[in-house]
């Protein structure tokens, strides 16, 4: 995780990634980066923008990277960050845009009290269609029920996740930055070098296959895969007793 990202936004962003792209960072929706010439974090943003298209049209979705980054979306992000083309869509990029998508999507409210658990996983089921809502709501196609997808009735997205686990999960974040409150802002340069911004991220909750440098590289990767689920389990006693129904924990 990048280390501008602070603790609670990075416990959140490693439980959404495990979900979204269990797998990592070079991911592309479908599981089908195996079939790329280059990996998606060897991309360029250039090269990552010409590709997404074909991507949709071969594979279904543009979803790309650990968090399923949209085209669409990845194309505000750089407009909108002023991001050079020239620069990688690396791990820690990937971790910079998702930390500004959940900002955009009210981190900084939820953490400091100013919107509650089911507003926030909302705005979080909103960009990453594998995530739940908390409570019945109105969704972007249809009238939805808890622990759906926001995105239910569009024939491609459905939730992966319980809305208790989600429930727990949102409650150690904030205790993290209760513990933590300060974390480092680094504005995003032209150059992309020192980029805290962040992207939305994509619709498309797929898992798949990264490089790993090595056999140690890999065994702490996928301890850090699982941490954020496990802490949220243990949790559970403190979740409301609704949400602890058809609760069900991916492996």
């Amino acid at each position: 995780m990048d280390k501008t990202v602070p603790a609670g936004a990075a416990y959140l962003l490693n439980f959404i990634g495990n979900i979204e792209a269990p797998r990592g960072y070079d991911t592309i929706y479908g599981n089908n980066q195996d079939k790329l010439p280059k990996s998606v974090t060897k991309m360029t943003l250039k090269e990552i923008q010409a590709a997404q298209s074909s991507w949709t049209k071969k594979f279904g979705s543009s979803a790309t990277g650990r968090y399923q980054f949209m085209k669409n979306t990845l194309k505000e992000l750089i407009d909108e960050l002023g991001l050079s083309l020239s620069q990688k869509l690396d791990a820690n990029l990937q971790d910079r845009l998702a930390y500004h998508l959940l900002r955009r999507r009210g981190y900084d409210a939820f953490v400091f009290g100013r919107i509650d658990h089911e507003e926030f996983a909302k705005r979080l089921a909103m960009e990453w269609a594998s995530l739940p809502v908390l409570k019945n709501t109105r969704g972007a196609h249809r009238n939805i029920v808890q622990g759906q997808s926001y995105y239910a009735g569009d024939g491609l997205n459905t939730s992966l996740v319980a809305p208790a686990l989600v429930f727990t999960t949102l409650t150690k974040v904030r205790k993290l930055h209760e513990a933590n409150p300060a974390a480092p802002q680094v504005k995003p340069s032209k150059t992309g070098a020192v980029a805290t911004v962040a992207a939305t991220a994509g619709a498309g909750a797929v898992a798949v296959a990264t490089e790993a440098p090595s056999i140690t590289k890999g065994i702490t990767d996928a301890a850090e895969a699982v941490k954020p689920v496990g802490e949220a389990l243990t949790g559970l006693a403190g979740v409301p007793g609704p949400l602890l129904i058809g609760l069900v924990v991916l492996v």
